[in-house]
């Protein structure tokens, strides 16, 4: 899994303005950068508490809210990117923060 080039789309909103993507070298920091959007988000909702806590339903709940989001990873074998839906990656952020966890 490691060194797969993975683009995050997303769109945020209704409007088709709030398009957008984000790139990252593998599908463990892509991870990492949806936790921090979510993280961002969260303070920018609080910016009294200086310590955010969260659960995997709380970060469920904001990728379910977004109107879309999706991965293209990039398959070395197919010299092609793979789509994956919400779900995968609702799968793969969980496992990545059980594996942060221990």
């Amino acid at each position: 899994m490691a060194n797969r080039h993975t683009i995050v789309l997303m769109q945020t909103a209704p409007s088709r303005a709030t398009r957008t993507f984000m790139d990252y070298d593998s599908i463990s920091q892509s991870m990492d950068g949806i936790c921090g959007l979510y993280e961002r988000k969260l303070k920018e909702l609080n910016p009294a508490l200086g310590n955010i806590t969260y659960d995997i339903a709380d970060l469920y709940n904001f990728i379910d809210g977004l109107v879309d989001m999706s991965a293209l990873v990039y398959d070395h074998s197919l010299r092609a990117y793979l789509p994956y839906d919400r779900q995968w990656i609702k799968q793969k952020v969980f496992q990545h923060l059980k594996k942060l966890a221990h």
